[in-house]
């Protein structure tokens, strides 16, 4: 066979990790890396948190899957926890962020249809954002290079400039359902929203009534210093995906709504076989009991002033390489004048530091939330001798 056994739909690197330790990964060689890429913004507690990894052992031991055929004591506690925590009255779980995502969709037209007007089911989109990688999540990005080879995409989403209410506004009509929209866009460059647009969007859910939807899979879950990063706007949601954080690490994902909201998702409406598993909602409750505290969300945004204010200190000595510094809490974003990616490896492969490229030529940094002082140090030391070594490809 000339394919690999592994599907190669990913360019994997020389990376190969087996084991990891707090804020560091270690390869099947042996060598050190310092995680500032946390698994996509996944492993938020680090690698060998005793609370996340004693939990999931201890609910290994007693019960792994049932079915949502019957009653879940712990999918019960985690959505309790999710409630509590957020504006939400009601939790959908779900085993990623791509299918939470999808609920939130359904979700958005459920309650139109739900109300008898089945003419709303279109959702108004935005530039450059990254939804997931279902026909659903991406039809509803404008992003060509994933609709490649997967025509035709499917019917019911509109595409506006990101951070422009204008061009929002423009594309609403009779079958307007609502509003999907990322707080801070996370692959399209950590390029957070202003303060207008999203109030402004909120505005406009309210005064027609329509679904504002937001995707917080990367942003959420303490990763800004707020527990879900809409909060620094000020406002809520009507419907809410998260995934990643949630679990610290084990596949989870939730799709949150109010009473209103939820009205047309009823009996019958959704499902999923592995979703709300008791596995996962152990994990997931680990990790609420863990960052859902004042005291842990001050210290995340406190860590990322740090982490920005010494960052934009950094790129004045590259001006060459770095534009500006952008980002909430420990969700940052280095803008390059350069294409980021070729950096990224030279990090990766010649200074042992993990972070992660990502759209308009950004490095993303996203650390574990439990980092400490340590972790900062070598973090700077690695970049400081990554950007010093750096010789632009094709310069010369």
């Amino acid at each position: 066979m000339s394919i690999s056994p592994l599907m190669p739909v990913y360019p994997r690197c020389g990376v190969r990790p087996v084991r990891g330790e707090h804020c560091h990964l270690i390869d099947e060689d042996g060598t050190r890396y310092l995680d500032f890429a946390s698994g996509i913004a996944v492993n938020l507690l680090g690698h060998s948190h005793e609370g996340l990894i004693s939990a999931i052992q201890k609910q290994a031991e007693t019960l792994m899957h049932v079915s949502n055929l019957y009653g879940s004591p712990q999918g019960e506690k985690l959505a309790r926890q999710l409630v509590d925590a957020t504006f939400a009255d009601t939790v959908f779980f779900t085993n990623s962020g791509a299918e939470a995502v999808e609920t939130a969709i359904k979700t958005a037209r459920a309650y139109h249809q739900h109300e008898g007007d089945t003419s709303k089911f279109e959702l108004i989109t935005f530039a450059n954002a990254f939804h997931g990688r279902t026909m659903a999540t991406i039809s509803a990005s404008n992003q060509e290079k994933m609709h490649h080879g997967f025509s035709p995409l499917l019917a019911g989403f509109k595409y506006a400039e990101f951070d422009n209410l204008e061009s929002a506004k423009a594309l609403m009509g009779p079958n307007t359902a609502g509003f999907l929209v990322e707080p801070i866009q996370g692959e399209g460059g950590i390029r957070p929203a202003s303060q207008e647009f999203m109030q402004g969007l909120r505005a406009l859910a309210d005064e027609h009534d329509l679904m504002l939807v937001l995707d917080e899979v990367q942003s959420g879950v303490a990763r800004t210093g707020k527990m879900y990063a809409h909060e620094h706007y000020g406002i809520a949601p009507d419907i809410m995906a998260t995934a990643k954080g949630i679990g610290g690490g084990f596949p989870l994902g939730a799709c949150l709504a109010t009473e209103k909201a939820a009205r047309g998702m009823t009996f019958g409406t959704h499902g999923s076989t592995y979703g709300g598993n008791p596995l996962a909602m152990a994990a997931g409750s680990a990790v609420m009991e863990a960052v859902a505290n004042d005291e842990f969300l001050a210290s995340v945004a406190e860590k990322g002033e740090r982490l920005r204010s010494r960052l934009e200190q950094f790129i004045g000595n590259y001006p060459e390489l770095f534009e500006l510094v952008r980002g909430k809490g420990l969700m940052l974003g280095m803008k390059m004048k350069v294409e980021s990616r070729p950096f990224f490896v030279h990090l990766r492969d010649n200074h042992q530091l993990l972070t992660v490229a990502a759209g308009d030529n950004t490095l993303r940094v996203l650390p574990p939330l439990v980092l400490g002082d340590a972790e900062i140090e070598e973090f700077f030391e690695k970049l400081s001798a990554g950007a010093a070594s750096y010789e632009v490809p094709g310069d010369g």
